[in-house]
């Protein structure tokens, strides 16, 4: 337990997440349309966790890495562990708004 917190609290998470994407991860904010609508990362694409397995061929056929995404990172790594489980490369992204600010940098 004390790994994973430090993990969330440490610069190495954000490397990982960085090194992503920068390397052309999709990001995949799996909120509902409504939370997704009031705010996202930009070009982000929205797939609600409870629609994720309906969608995994499509997201399978990007071909990318993802970066899961939602309002605090439960559900993010739900839909990370759901993908990785698949054979879908993803990491936990943890809270839509970390990642925008990470990504305007």
């Amino acid at each position: 337990m004390l790994g994973l917190i430090k993990k969330m609290f440490s610069g190495k998470g954000n490397e990982e997440l960085v090194a992503q994407l920068e390397a052309g991860a999709v990001v995949i904010d799996v909120r509902s349309e409504g939370e997704f609508s009031g705010g996202h990362v930009k070009g982000s694409k929205n797939i609600p966790l409870n629609a994720l397995s309906g969608k995994l061929a499509s997201v399978k056929k990007l071909n990318k890495p993802i970066v899961c995404v939602c309002a605090s990172g439960m559900r993010s790594a739900q839909a990370t562990n759901f993908l990785n489980q698949n054979g879908v490369t993803a990491i936990n992204g943890g809270s839509w708004y970390s990642v925008e600010k990470l990504t305007q940098k």
